[in-house]
């Protein structure tokens, strides 16, 4: 992921065991935040001075967030 949705979006996402849920825009961005400070966290990025605010070349981003059904609500 590369940027938030907007908040009152609807995503639906079909996992492969055949289920689908709907997520909230709102939920996908707090998932989002969630991965991209554990994956932070775990790197040390920012006890090595990266800064969280915006830059115009963030590299030290993930594209991916784990999601998985439940995680809706």
């Amino acid at each position: 992921m590369k940027r938030h949705f907007p908040g009152g979006a609807s995503v639906s996402i079909l996992f492969t065991d055949g289920s689908r849920e709907v997520f909230t825009g709102q939920r996908l961005n707090e998932i989002y935040d969630e991965a991209l400070a554990a994956y932070r966290a775990g790197n040390h990025l920012d006890a090595k001075g990266f800064n969280r605010g915006p830059r115009k070349k963030v590299q030290e981003t993930i594209e991916f967030i784990p999601v998985s059904p439940g995680m809706s609500a």
